[in-house]
């Protein structure tokens, strides 16, 4: 995945616009890891908040859209890092591999899905429901996806300068 991006659909069609700010989200993170040290990608430089890494937080990002699209779309069996005792486990089992590595994996989900998105009806329902037994569909998903990577491509921001200055787009 190219970190080229743009958040202006090439038309502004319901789908062509939601795939492409799912693209910009995605890209904005991968974006906003460039050129940080390796030491710096493990750091949690928030006292109150351990777990966030700029590792962590890309690594959350990729099992987020997994278990969205893989397990609750699809009714496919969770295979998530998660467990009961450590149910944010997503942001910290990967901190001993190289960061290239866990934006390469969150760069070949995305490419995975994009192609299987791109068969699939926007009113695709899910094959599970919410907690409190509300349907929802791939549409609803989606703009979750957008929305969950915008709140944490805020974090990368706020992680990245405290780390070693970089601000930016």
């Amino acid at each position: 995945m190219t970190t080229d991006r743009t958040d202006v659909p090439s038309s502004f069609d319901e789908r062509t616009t939601l795939l492409t700010m799912l693209d910009y989200t995605r890209k904005t993170a991968i974006a906003k890891c460039a050129g940080i040290s390796e030491e710096n990608a493990r750091k949690a430089p928030l006292p109150g908040s351990p777990l966030m890494t700029i590792s962590g937080v890309i690594s959350h990002l990729r099992w987020v859209e997994y278990s969205w699209i893989q397990s609750r779309l699809l009714g496919h069996a969770d295979e998530g890092p998660w467990t009961e005792e450590d149910p944010d486990r997503e942001f910290h089992y990967r901190l001993h591999l190289p960061l290239s590595e866990v934006l390469a994996d969150y760069e070949a989900l995305a490419r995975d899905h994009d192609a299987l998105i791109a068969e699939w009806d926007l009113d695709m329902p899910a094959a599970q429901r919410m907690r409190d037994g509300t349907e929802f569909n791939l549409r609803w998903i989606l703009h979750h996806l957008v929305e969950e990577n915008a709140r944490h491509n805020g974090h990368l921001d706020i992680l990245r300068e405290l780390l070693d200055g970089t601000t930016g787009d």
